[in-house]
């Protein structure tokens, strides 16, 4: 869904994801994972609670309870976007990275540079969607920690074991790099 779509409901868990852009493994190369730990804070500041996760060299999946006196989701990830790219670029310009910076100014279309856009560091739409019942919440959960050893990733043998997930929380009850809430505690 677009972060256009308004997503008004509260009190619910949503599986979230959204991608860097041209699926630049931008998070890997600005060694970019406690600044997502940090945006994960900021969203609980508003009542709601992480309830899971597994960060990607390139994109990010999540699911987190949206509280009655949050903001909207769309403007939380917005903003999150917004401020993350701009320390994404800061590490890249400190890291040199020419290249890479250079692919980011180019992505930036016609009518964003208009707006004086200069990095187009994510793609521009992100995914939500609610989880309406358990059985829906668990295939994304399931989803979200065993995408580190799926399909083309083999970051790691054990899904578990994978340290920018909180799939190991979910297994052995032993909480990660950060601490999430686990859904049975939210329904």
């Amino acid at each position: 869904m677009s972060t256009r779509t308004l997503k008004p409901d509260t009190n619910k868990i949503y599986f979230c994801t959204f991608t860097c852009y041209d699926w630049l493994p931008l998070f890997e190369i600005t060694n970019f994972y406690d600044s997502i730990y940090k945006w994960f804070g900021i969203v609980e500041q508003y009542g709601n609670k992480m309830v899971g996760y597994s960060i990607m060299p390139n994109h990010l999946h999540f699911l987190v309870f949206i509280a009655d006196n949050s903001p909207l989701l769309n403007k939380i990830i917005a903003n999150g976007k917004r401020f993350m790219a701009y320390d994404i670029v800061s590490k890249l310009e400190a890291a040199n990275e020419v290249y890479i910076l250079t692919q980011l100014k180019d992505g930036v279309p016609v009518t964003e540079r208009a707006k004086n856009k200069k990095h187009q560091v994510f793609i521009s739409s992100f995914d939500a969607k609610p989880c309406y019942n358990v059985e829906f919440l668990l295939q994304k959960l399931n989803y979200t920690h065993y995408n580190p050893v799926t399909g083309e990733w083999r970051l790691v043998e054990d899904y578990t074991k994978y340290p920018h997930s909180s799939a190991g929380f979910y297994e052995t009850g032993i909480q990660g790099e950060f601490t999430v809430t686990h859904y049975k505690d939210l329904l």
